[in-house]
């Protein structure tokens, strides 16, 4: 399902060019969850920033199944994301002046795949069906990381990519909203990458890759 081939990426300043990623090779298989680990500023978010066309790539490929994301420019790119992936981050991203419903709705209705019971069955395993008519600021964080898995979802994407997804939140909403997560993923078939500093949640995944220095070890 997505299939990264000599990815390279560096960043300049006035002062120093920074290599960034340096060949990064990897792939990920359709119903299969991954793991992406490595030290802070090691590169995992630019990987997935650029998995997700949020940013172009020096050099490489990245393909999304059939689809060769490198080769596209910044509208071909949008509608990938909107249209074939799954985007959660440590910040929540949600629409403050939406509701949880709404906000749950919002991607799939734009990119025009929107399936209510699709979305009921997603309220009902997120737990949030008394939390529906809320607004994001009032929720707490695992409530509204939650949300944003729900939205990343409903779409059912090929693809889910989560940055650090858990960075916000205590230990145990950390498993619950892994636990949730990971089931959905399984129910979905869909792919998914998980960039996490935690060992002990990317032992949970079905395998684990490195990012260091600028490579997949």
């Amino acid at each position: 399902m997505l299939d990264i081939q000599n990815l390279t990426k560096t960043y300049s300043s006035a002062q120093e060019h920074i290599a960034v990623l340096r060949g990064v090779c990897m792939y990920v298989s359709a119903g299969e969850s991954v793991a992406l680990t490595g030290e802070s500023g090691s590169g995992k978010s630019t990987l997935l920033h650029l998995i997700a066309g949020l940013d172009e790539a020096d050099g490489g490929s990245i393909r999304i199944a059939d689809t060769e994301v490198t080769a596209l420019g910044d509208r071909d790119r949008a509608a990938i994301r909107r249209d074939r992936l799954g985007l959660v981050f440590q910040q929540f991203n949600l629409i403050p002046s939406l509701t949880v419903a709404d906000n749950l709705a919002f991607q799939s209705r734009i990119a025009g795949r929107h399936d209510s019971r699709w979305q009921n069955e997603l309220v009902e395993r997120l737990g949030l069906g008394n939390l529906l008519e809320r607004y994001p600021e009032q929720l707490s964080g695992g409530q509204q990381q939650r949300v944003a898995i729900g939205r990343a979802l409903a779409v059912r994407p090929p693809l889910l990519l989560a940055d650090e997804p858990t960075g916000n939140l205590d230990e145990a909403t950390a498993d619950d909203v892994t636990d949730i997560a990971l089931d959905l993923v399984k129910r979905t078939g869909c792919a998914f990458l998980m960039a996490t500093h935690s060992t002990r949640l990317a032992a949970r995944l079905d395998r684990k890759v490195r990012l260091s220095t600028g490579l997949i070890s």
